[in-house]
């Protein structure tokens, strides 16, 4: 089995949940926690450096699982990583990746983000032809050695997710090929250090097909660009990923797939004459990644369980559950799976609103207080957007390495009352 399709399983999280109980990060108090699986990670990284070209950057998207200790990991496995904000280039900083290694994509960049950019290095992603106007002006005044590309729309539509979808004709990201194709080679025969094309159309609910129309959209500009300027690009970043597994019967693509469509459909882009940039997040990180949280009451005349986490971490679950859903299943108090008779159950979290609903009609075991939920596929987009709705603190979040022999290390501890404090003060 690939490795991107590797799930943790049940049994796995099991052994792992009670390898936690026997730390001592997690406490009699703890009611949630999360672990990140490096070694997982890790493997995936090394995946993707095996199928694609060896100039390739794979850039992980920090928007995907922010916390400073899984970047930091992930920069020692060889990855890049790709920052939607420049907030996130100064955590890739902190996660001690060197400048030259770090994208920076956004669609509102100030005048003083693009000159910190610029002086900084980083790889730097222009959204649209009056950015490229910002980027020169700040240039007159400044050298600086970032590799500097445009975003193309390149118009393929929006996957099965509309609202991750970022291809569409109505999307607010990039330069739209149909109604500004000349304008974009334009700018290539004016600006010598505009040496790059960004395209990205988005991950989970996005086919193999859509990807690989974009890439074969970018590789026609590209030869377009290059026949009217004279030169040679340096780099093609494609941006987004591939869909993850979150449930039994999904089956996303692998990288080994993507890249043998690449090679199909637009093997140009592959053979090794220019630079590749990929900016994988979620089949990267959410399969790496399981939360434990206490079920702390019943509502047995409703088949219901009040358990630690809800909105807050799995916020497109709660909004948006015909879209987004993930796996469970049920551990005692002491770590063992659940098993037994399996009854229809809504699983409720802490926050204070009714849609606080992150599963529905889940088949589980009977529960009781003191059980711990495990949720699975939670590496990706959950603690990254934690809502603050009613002062929730972040639960502690634990690395779990295989090798030598299984271990657990911290990653980031829990938020307290007084952390909430702070925050709001």
């Amino acid at each position: 089995m690939d490795v991107f399709q590797d799930r943790i399983g049940t049994d796995q999280a099991s052994r792992i949940l009670q390898l936690a109980l026997q730390s001592e990060g997690v406490q009699e108090a703890t009611t949630s926690f999360l672990i990140h699986d490096l070694s997982r990670m890790q493997q995936r990284i090394e995946s993707l450096q095996a199928v694609f070209p060896p100039n390739c950057l794979h850039a992980l998207a920090i928007k995907a699982n922010p916390l400073v200790a899984v970047l930091r990991h992930a920069a020692q496995a060889g990855a890049g990583l790709e920052a939607a904000s420049i907030e996130e280039v100064h955590l890739a900083l902190a996660a001690d990746c060197r400048p030259e290694r770090i994208v920076f994509d956004s669609p509102a960049k100030t005048v003083s983000e693009i000159e910190s950019a610029l002086e900084l290095g980083v790889l730097l992603n222009a959204n649209s032809l009056p950015e490229l106007e910002r980027i020169e002006t700040c240039l007159s005044r400044m050298t600086s050695t970032s590799r500097i590309g445009i975003r193309v729309n390149p118009e393929c539509g929006a996957g099965s997710i509309a609202e991750t979808s970022v291809a569409s004709k109505t999307s607010k990201f990039g330069v739209r090929l149909s109604e500004h194709r000349s304008q974009l080679i334009a700018a290539f025969e004016k600006y010598s250090w505009l040496t790059g094309l960004h395209v990205h159309v988005g991950s989970q609910g996005c086919s193999l097909k859509m990807l690989a129309d974009a890439a074969v959209e970018i590789q026609t500009l590209r030869e377009q660009i290059e026949a009217a300027s004279q030169r040679k690009l340096q780099f093609i970043d494609l941006g987004g990923g591939l869909p993850t597994a979150y449930l039994s019967d999904d089956t996303p693509p692998s990288p080994a797939d993507y890249m043998q469509t690449l090679r199909q459909r637009a093997p140009k882009l592959v053979d090794g004459s220019l630079d590749l940039v990929t900016e994988f997040g979620r089949s990267v990180q959410a399969g790496c990644g399981i939360t434990f949280s206490k079920v702390e009451y019943l509502r047995p005349e409703q088949s219901m369980l009040i358990t630690h986490v809800g909105a807050d971490l799995l916020m497109r679950p709660a909004y948006m559950p015909a879209n987004w859903k993930h796996a469970f299943a049920l551990c005692d108090a002491s770590g063992q799976l659940k098993e037994g008779a399996q009854s229809e159950t809504t699983i409720a979290g802490p926050l204070c609103f009714s849609g606080d609903i992150i599963g529905r009609q889940v088949p589980l075991p009977a529960a009781q207080p003191g059980d711990w939920l495990v949720i699975r596929d939670t590496g990706a987009y959950t603690v990254g957007m934690w809502s603050r709705h009613c002062s929730r603190s972040i639960p502690l979040v634990l690395g779990y390495q295989a090798t030598p022999s299984p271990n657990l290390v911290s990653l980031r501890q829990a938020e307290t009352p007084q952390s909430m404090v702070q925050f709001w003060s």
